[in-house]
């Protein structure tokens, strides 16, 4: 077994300990090797910023684990995940997007995932920048090649947002709620984006790729002042001073991992209706800016492309684009 899944099953078998402890002897039989074997594997952990503690008589107890955006990391929290089956870390890139279309030219998998710690060239939509300091945030991109035709990709943008509601309700415990077409928000605040990007032929879809940017632990002093609507991060919005990036991902991930299995199986029905039900919109009069025209409705929620359903005057009208903000 290679050194690196060696690491991988040894942290996993600390994590399931029952009583916290997992003895060397037990270690041994399990992986095939010795205890001293066990030991330096345990040292190169310590190494790289894992606090495990060896007990006599008892064993090893994983205290604490780093919050590194590391592939080890990440792997050894995502087995059996079909998302993170291959996983590509930089400490700094121009986008996670503009390198995972590269990778899906090379031929990159679908479930390949793209994670920096910091970029240079953050891209939000409608071609806005979205701003990356290092340490503080999740960027990440996630590949997938769903055998669907073209039209169908943007319901995948609902497919993440929906995660990154899950994720964050999971490991934060915050209330999070989304916002047509691929924003989500904390307390009215926006604290997390999807920017889909696709790759296709006439008929087929090619790759779709999820680009994701989730505010975690920035400070007041790090949103710009330049922002066209309130922001915020997980960390200022629980009055908390950090939350795990690690932990975070790793929940995302198996997040859409999980729904994007329902919309291959059942179609984007359940993701619609799971969307819809995140949405504090739905049913209230809103105004959207879209281009030139300023429209206004009631928000009857999405049809299948993923369009804004307003409803009003007897008729309802398909929006493709556009920013909405509620007026009651």
């Amino acid at each position: 077994m290679p050194t690196r899944e060696v690491r991988q099953h040894l942290l996993r078998l600390l994590r399931e300990a029952e009583d916290g402890h997992v003895s060397g002897a037990a270690l041994s039989r399990t992986l095939g090797m010795s205890r001293a074997a066990i030991w330096k594997q345990v040292e190169v952990l310590r190494s790289r910023g894992y606090r495990i503690e060896a007990v006599p008589s008892r064993g090893y107890r994983l205290v604490e684990e780093p919050d590194l955006l590391t592939e080890e990391l990440l792997r050894s929290h995502l087995e059996g995940c079909g998302i993170g089956e291959r996983v590509v870390c930089f400490d700094q890139t121009d986008s996670t997007n503009i390198q995972a279309l590269r990778l899906v030219e090379e031929g990159a998998e679908e479930g390949t995932v793209l994670i920096a710690d910091s970029q240079q060239a953050g891209k939000g939509r409608l071609g806005r920048a979205w701003v990356s300091p290092p340490g503080v945030n999740l960027y990440t991109s996630v590949i997938l090649r769903p055998d669907i035709p073209p039209w169908q990709a943007p319901q995948l943008t609902f497919v993440a947002a929906v995660a990154l509601v899950r994720a964050i309700e999971q490991v934060c415990g915050l209330s999070a709620r989304v916002k047509w077409p691929n924003d989500v928000l904390v307390d009215g605040a926006k604290v997390a984006g999807v920017l889909s990007e696709l790759l296709a032929d006439m008929d087929r879809v090619r790759a779709v790729i999820l680009g994701i940017g989730l505010n975690v632990n920035m400070t007041r002093e790090q949103l710009p002042e330049t922002l066209r609507y309130p922001a915020t991060s997980l960390a200022l919005a629980s009055g908390r001073a950090s939350w795990s990036r690690l932990r975070l991902a790793c929940a995302l991930y198996r997040q859409i991992d999980e729904l994007y299995r329902v919309y291959l199986d059942r179609g984007f029905e359940p993701v619609r209706l799971a969307w819809e039900a995140s949405c504090d919109l739905v049913g209230r009069q809103v105004q959207v800016a879209s281009g030139d025209d300023l429209l206004a409705g009631r928000c009857a929620g999405i049809d299948l492309d993923g369009a804004l359903l307003l409803s009003g005057g007897g008729a309802t009208k398909r929006v493709l684009a556009g920013d909405v903000r509620p007026v009651d």
